[in-house]
């Protein structure tokens, strides 16, 4: 999760650190460390959290019967579905920024930045309440 929140930011430094080139080559190689980074995390929790999802089907003793008990869950995975595409969204731009292309203002940067707030909150919500 801190990948999909700090990502957005090193771009919005970006945006405004236009100039300042050793600033910019630096900043730019973290968020492509990050976004690598970030690519193992998510690979880690499908890879782990697939089984656990899946597994209440095919043997219900075995395994707890996380979502069992409604359709909370796959609304939560459509939700980190999303998540996970912002974050692929916001790898890209970071890769044409990297290749010398155009950011978008810092202050449209900004905004998209709050994006992931936007898609974290509800994801808590159906995880606490599982209100269906």
């Amino acid at each position: 999760m801190a990948c999909v929140f700090y990502l957005p930011r090193i771009l919005v430094n970006l945006a405004e650190t236009s100039g300042q080139v050793a600033v910019q080559q630096r900043l730019v190689l973290m968020g492509l460390r990050l976004y690598r980074f970030g690519h193992v995390m998510f690979a880690t929790a499908l890879v782990f959290g697939l089984p656990l999802w899946l597994g209440f089907r095919v043997n219900p003793v075995w395994f707890p019967p996380i979502a069992a008990s409604g359709s909370w869950m796959h609304a939560k995975l459509l939700l980190v579905a999303v998540m996970f595409a912002f974050y692929i969204a916001t790898g890209r731009l970071l890769k044409r920024s990297a290749g010398g292309g155009s950011l978008p203002s810092g202050l449209s940067l900004r905004w998209y930045n709050e994006i992931p707030l936007l898609l974290v909150v509800p994801i808590i919500y159906l995880v606490l309440a599982k209100p269906f």
